[in-house]
């Protein structure tokens, strides 16, 4: 791409041809070539148009904040609904939850991407389905199916939610890759809502309690239930009108954090070592150990995906390598621990689903490695790490599908 664009500054004809084709791989390559071509005119222009950001917080239209708004008070409704209608709040909380968020966050994309009617009825047919199946299943508390597939089912919701994200541009790679952007800076953004929330909460509450007030229970039960749903509406509303606000903090977090991670991983398999603990006879182990690698893959992933926008060294490329093999690793010895325990005991429910949730990471796992391979030996950039995970994801929905709606039929509700 460097030497198409470099063969291309006096025809922008060209240069938007370029830019059409691949417009993450342009930007990463242009913005590497412009320091030693600043005096070009043309490219002047260029940089401003890929590189402006606005100074100036913006609110969007007035129609978009009114749709924030109301979707953040029907998801608060909706949150209260237990104490409108007296449903047992761990009943509804533990199947409804996923509901709660990405319902309202899937109507915000579907009305800002102006999805047209059909897709609209297909997605809504979509979610009512799985609102039904999770709400019929049978209470029983001990039922590892309905836990499965309560897990799954946010795992579902969120693949939709990707669907809507992309809108007419499902099959584009650069659209993927900017729906895991989001999800990292939408987890940057709300967590900065909460920490201003908590601190809000903690003055509000100790206010009252100085005039001999106490508000805890009730601000609890009723403000912060009723708020906390609107938290990623909000959060989401703001990265997409001022994606300045995370735009420079994602990629700093993603170039922290992926070297300490790599180096937590690693002392932590020489602790395991020494400290005895065995994941082959050890259920609550293994299980953490599972969602350690499931944490893992999302920071390469999203490391991936923050990449994709700017120019990577060879030292942060070797990061990820490192960090993807000893990923690798912990996969082999998740994956050989249920194996053992399924060999030993027998097929369950759980056992079924981490075998294949596993079996399905590592295959993932080995592509994008094989991948940043290729890029350390500059066979492709980084852009074709980004398509092996883009093209993957539908996997993952199939995969939250089966156990989701099916597992609890293949073992009869266990």
């Amino acid at each position: 791409m460097k030497n198409e664009i470099l063969a291309s500054l006096d025809n922008p004809a060209q240069l938007e041809r370029l830019y059409r084709t691949n417009k993450s791989a342009f930007k990463q390559n242009f913005n590497a070539l412009y320091p030693e071509l600043r005096d070009n005119t043309l490219l002047s222009f260029w940089n401003e148009r890929l590189n402006f950001v606005r100074e100036e917080i913006s609110w969007g239209s007035s129609k978009e904040l009114v749709f924030v708004i109301l979707a953040s008070l029907l998801a608060g409704l909706i949150a209260k609904l237990p104490a409108f209608i007296y449903i047992n709040e761990e009943f509804f909380y533990s199947r409804n939850a996923g509901f709660i968020i990405f319902l309202a966050l899937s109507a915000y994309f579907a009305w800002k991407n102006k999805l047209p009617i059909a897709k609209i009825a297909f997605i809504a047919g979509t979610t009512i389905v799985g609102l039904l199946f999770i709400n019929w299943l049978p209470d029983d508390k001990k039922s590892d199916t309905l836990i499965l597939s309560c897990l799954h089912l946010l795992l579902f919701l969120w693949s939709i939610l990707g669907f809507v994200f992309a809108g007419e541009q499902k099959n584009n790679v650069e659209k993927r890759l900017s729906y895991l952007s989001y999800n990292g800076d939408l987890v940057v953004m709300t967590t900065l809502i909460v920490i201003a929330g908590a601190i809000l909460s903690g003055v509000t509450i100790g206010l009252f309690s100085l005039i001999g007030i106490n508000i805890e229970n009730w601000y609890m039960k009723n403000v912060v239930i009723f708020c906390l749903p609107a938290v990623p509406i909000i959060g989401t509303y703001l990265t997409q009108t001022n994606p300045q606000l995370v735009g420079k903090v994602s990629p700093v977090i993603a170039k922290i954090f992926s070297p300490l991670v790599l180096v937590m991983l690693v002392i932590y398999l020489i602790a395991i070592v020494y400290s005895g603990k065995d994941p082959y006879n050890d259920r609550e182990f293994l299980m953490v150990f599972n969602a350690l690698l499931i944490g893992v893959m999302a920071i390469i992933f999203f490391s991936v995906a923050e990449s994709s926008k700017t120019t990577k060294s060879q030292a942060e490329i070797w990061v990820l390598v490192l960090l993807s093999a000893v990923t690798i690793i912990v996969n082999g010895i998740a994956l050989s621990a249920i194996l053992f325990r399924i060999s030993a005991w027998g097929f369950t429910p759980n056992r079924t689903a981490i075998l294949g949730g596993n079996v399905l990471i590592l295959i993932n796992l080995l592509l994008v490695t094989g991948q940043l391979i290729r890029v350390l030996s500059k066979k492709t950039d980084i852009t074709g790490v980004g398509k092996v995970i883009t093209f993957y994801l539908p996997v993952y929905l199939v995969w939250s599908t089966i156990v989701t709606f099916l597992f609890p039929f293949l073992f009869g509700f266990k």
